[in-house]
């Protein structure tokens, strides 16, 4: 049972990027599915979370600019990334929280995971 991420890689500013999450060996049926990044030198933050009854938080940074969507068909969750900006650059990761053991931050998004991809790259160049 794991989450399998896809679709970083390198962007100028201004341009476009979908990543991926897969559940493999579970469903995503009563999780919460966040994504968060880490960039160099900086705290963890929570980017986007989007619930099983489709309730969606973002952080305000990326607000207007980012979309979390949930394909329950293909058991994966999408966040569409527009008008990246240098400043998006880190390593996203997406993690997963059964409804019931739901552990939130002072944002909102999840504090405890029950599963969390490996990361991926995400390079926004100026």
């Amino acid at each position: 049972e794991q989450l399998v991420e896809s679709g970083g890689g390198t962007v100028q500013a201004g341009g476009s990027l979908r990543l991926s999450c897969a559940a493999s060996g579970f469903t995503f049926d009563g999780y919460i599915i966040a994504w968060f990044r880490q960039a160099p030198g900086k705290e963890h933050e929570g980017v986007s979370s989007i619930a099983s009854n489709g309730h969606t938080l973002y952080a305000e940074a990326v607000k207007g600019r980012f979309t979390i969507s949930r394909m329950s068909a293909a058991n994966t969750v999408y966040l569409q990334m527009n008008s990246l900006k240098p400043e998006d650059t880190a390593v996203y990761y997406c993690a997963a929280a059964h409804y019931t053991r739901t552990v939130v931050d002072p944002q909102g998004f999840i504090a405890m995971f029950d599963y969390r991809g490996q990361g991926l790259q995400v390079t926004v160049s100026s």
